[in-house]
């Protein structure tokens, strides 16, 4: 019996020793994986390369100047005189100097919280225990790897293709993308994984293991050599990977979605369309100028412009009594089933006016506004039967049109890797109320309303794979 004790007590402090190793020698690790070795082994990607002379400056992000305007509204350089461009630029250095200053000390503190130090330390005995439980219960594999920019990012990979279950959930792998105070050892990803899923978890630069300081910049570049990590490495096929974004995680999921419009799902929970109405929320209101610059020019988390990039299927995750990504009132507490400031709100209508232009008309944006207002699940099914939508009619609408795209774009570039490129002209010559009843079809199917608070675990059953015809 007292071998027995010695034998459990030995393995005791193995288990501890393996732990602590885990978290303080992890810089001295091997790379598992770098941002240029498929490049190297001559292998090709569809995204946008990046060469040698490019790597120190990121990968490729959608600024303002790329949709055609500038981000502070200036007309466009080319309009303007040599003289007239020296001038504006004198005027704006004291302006462009005090952004500098705001997004380098506290901009940064409040954007990314998880990076502080005095936040990690206070959370390791928390990451260490979430690290050992993804070790030893679901056979996680910690590994390194390198971004173009040179940081080094921690990840774990937990694999259901073995035993996928019997609705084969471990046969797609779940990329888990942390909001600004995540981190993959307590985080997001404890709702696909516990759902059966394969989950792919990984730390902003920053935050935990991982090395660097985050910005939107280098939160790209770390996700461009985790999604090459799991198309390459661990070898899941484009439309087999689920991307899935919490609260600002919301950012670097729509930017993989869109950078590899490829993947097969996008998932964004609790998330906004944009950082600018959030900033100003929690910011006095003499300082708008100075945060509308420092977010633009800093911090440009775009989300909605990036989801309008991705052609495939999405589900938002709308927070019913989420007051984080609420602009209803500033810094007030949010009254139960107060939904209408949500951020939410807005990425809907921003990405059904984008994919459906001709059914989000004014009457179709006004139904889909009034739904969204609904604060209850309840409310919410209410409001819907009222209408009376028949869903077999709205499949069959949505299906024939996709039919017809596809034999009329047959083999042309068109087509897109996951069909008709949007947007679709679908719902043209339709009834006022025939539109009506369509917009809140395509809205139920895009939005799922979770009781919940923005901090709140997800529950297994709450995670779902979104629509698609």
């Amino acid at each position: 019996m007292c071998v027995i004790c010695f034998v459990k007590a030995l393995v005791h402090v193995f288990k501890i020793y393996l732990t602590a190793s885990y978290t303080y020698t992890f810089r001295s690790w091997p790379v598992a994986f770098r941002w240029d070795d498929i490049r190297a082994a001559g292998g090709s990607s569809n995204h946008r390369a990046l060469t040698c002379a490019a790597a120190a400056a990121g990968v490729w992000l959608l600024r303002d100047e790329a949709l055609g305007r500038d981000a502070l509204g200036r007309p466009p350089r080319g309009v303007r005189s040599q003289a007239q461009c020296l001038l504006q630029q004198l005027r704006e250095l004291p302006g462009q100097l005090a952004s500098y200053a705001l997004a380098h000390s506290l901009g940064r503190w409040l954007v990314y919280p998880g990076s502080v130090s005095l936040m990690t330390r206070a959370l390791l005995p928390l990451l260490q225990h979430g690290q050992q439980r993804l070790v030893e219960r679901y056979h996680g594999r910690r590994a390194k790897l390198v971004a173009c920019d040179g940081n080094e990012i921690d990840t774990m990979f937990m694999d259901r293709r073995q035993d996928p279950g019997s609705h084969g959930h471990g046969l797609r792998l779940v990329i888990c993308c942390e909001g600004n105070a995540g981190f993959y050892e307590m985080g997001c990803l404890s709702a696909p994984l516990e759902a059966g899923y394969s989950v792919l978890g990984w730390n902003h630069p920053g935050f935990g293991g991982s090395t660097g300081v985050p910005s939107p910049q280098h939160d790209a570049n770390a996700m461009d050599v985790v999604v090459q990590y799991a198309l390459h490495r661990l070898h899941f096929s484009p439309a087999h990977v689920v991307v899935y974004g919490w609260s600002v995680g919301g950012f670097t999921a729509t930017w993989a979605t869109m950078t590899y419009p490829g993947l097969g799902a996008l998932v964004l929970d609790a998330t906004f369309d944009d950082l600018v109405p959030l900033a100003l929320k929690v910011m006095p209101h003499s300082w708008k100028g100075l945060v509308v610059r420092t977010v633009r020019e800093h911090f440009n988390l775009n989300v909605a412009e990036q989801l309008c990039c991705y052609p495939g299927p999405v589900l938002l995750l709308r927070r019913t009594q989420d007051d984080v990504v609420s602009t209803s009132g500033r810094l007030r507490p949010l009254s139960p089933g107060g939904v209408e400031g949500n951020r939410g709100n807005e990425l809907l209508l921003r990405l059904l006016e984008h994919r459906y232009p001709a059914v989000m008309a004014p009457e179709g944006r006004a139904v889909v506004i009034r739904w969204l207002r609904a604060g209850s699940l309840a409310q919410e099914a209410a409001f819907y039967a009222r209408y009376r939508v028949d869903e077999e009619w709205c499949l069959a609408l949505l299906s024939s049109y996709r039919a017809r795209c596809e034999e009329e774009l047959e083999g042309e570039e068109a087509q897109g890797p996951q069909g008709p490129a949007f947007p679709w002209l679908v719902g043209q010559g339709l009834s006022s109320r025939r539109r009506r009843r369509l917009a809140l079809f395509l809205a139920r199917k895009h939005l799922k309303n979770v009781e919940a608070t923005h901090f709140s675990p997800l529950e297994p059953e709450e995670f779902q794979l979104p629509w698609g015809l």
